[in-house]
């Protein structure tokens, strides 16, 4: 047996924890934006406030989201890399 291939249940679960790692981030993110939505929408913030609020929600939300993305795919390298 090659020790330096990976075997099909070993990329399959690569595959599916890239795939998780991705909808969670995607999620955070879109969560982080529609609390700055809602704070808009419920406190009627207008003009350049509104749209600072906007922006400074996709950019916390997009943040959010690539750390979500980052720790999950170490994570499961460090599982990995131990065996488990």
């Amino acid at each position: 047996m090659d020790m330096g291939r990976q075997s099909r249940w070993e990329k399959d679960a690569m595959t599916v924890e890239i795939v998780f790692a991705l909808v969670t981030a995607a999620l955070l993110a879109a969560t982080v934006f529609v609390v700055a939505l809602v704070l808009v929408l419920v406190f009627g913030i207008s003009g350049a406030a509104r749209d600072g609020v906007l922006v400074a929600g996709a950019l916390v939300g997009a943040a959010f989201g690539v750390w979500r993305l980052v720790r999950v795919l170490r994570r499961f390298d460090a599982h990995r890399r131990e065996g488990r």
